[in-house]
């Protein structure tokens, strides 16, 4: 733009201005920083789609269960490393549903209820 040496006081106390307004406004507008919860950045699961419990279940876990669903093939390759095996889980999608369910019509692992 100018260099400090040529320009004049009251024009570098506008330009200075200027950069803090749009700092300011750039931050407000970041609602995250407020408390203002963003949408999830990935793919879910509608929600009608899990049964009453679930449904009442806290955010986060009813999130976790829209979450399997909806990424069931990538869970698929992850494993259970919260000693589920036992109950026959075979990878972190098991800790929502069992394997032998369609994802159109899901059968429910309670397990991540608690």
């Amino acid at each position: 733009m100018f260099s400090d040496d040529h320009a004049p006081d009251h024009e570098r106390r506008i330009f200075l201005r200027r950069v803090l307004t749009v700092a300011g406004l750039a931050l407000l507008g970041d609602q995250s920083l407020w408390g203002a919860q963003k949408a999830p950045a990935y793919k879910l699961a509608p929600a009608s789609i899990l049964p009453p419990d679930i449904r009442n279940a806290p955010e986060k876990v009813r999130e976790a269960y829209r979450f399997a669903l909806a990424n069931r093939e990538t869970l698929r390759y992850i494993p259970c490393y919260c000693g589920c095996g036992e109950s026959g889980h075979t990878s972190n999608a098991s800790c929502y549903f069992q394997d032998s369910s369609t994802p159109e019509r899901p059968v429910f692992d309670r397990m991540s209820l608690s």
